[in-house]
């Protein structure tokens, strides 16, 4: 089993910056990938950003440039450093791990992001 919980989401104006942090506990000592995604109203959820065990990175194409995940293996924790936001960027932003164990993926409770004009 695998824990997460989220923080750092909130309101900005636009072109201003958020950091996401995500502490994982529990099984931590085979996890996969860590990542962020985001969801809509009526929009599936989407990968904004992941990580894997190996480093590998990919970013939704519409934050390249503008947002940076990172992790703190001693903290045991997930970043997502937005930068540059936009009214678009506005969601709920979702914690992931995938097990390296059995593939599941765990979810975070989420974190709302409101980006205003």
């Amino acid at each position: 089993q695998v824990q997460l919980v989220e923080s750092g989401g909130g309101l900005v104006q636009a072109g201003e910056s958020l950091r996401l942090s995500c502490v994982v506990s529990g099984n931590t000592f085979n996890i996969y990938a860590l990542g962020w995604y985001r969801q809509t109203p009526g929009k599936q959820r989407e990968l904004v950003a992941r990580i894997t065990s190996g480093g590998m990175i990919n970013y939704a194409g519409s934050v390249k440039g503008r947002f940076t995940i990172s992790r703190d293996n001693a903290k045991n924790t997930v970043y997502l450093q937005m930068n540059n936001l936009k009214p678009e960027d506005t969601a709920v932003y979702y914690c992931n791990v995938i097990s390296g164990d059995n593939g599941l993926n765990y979810w975070g409770r989420g974190t709302q992001v409101t980006v205003s004009l």
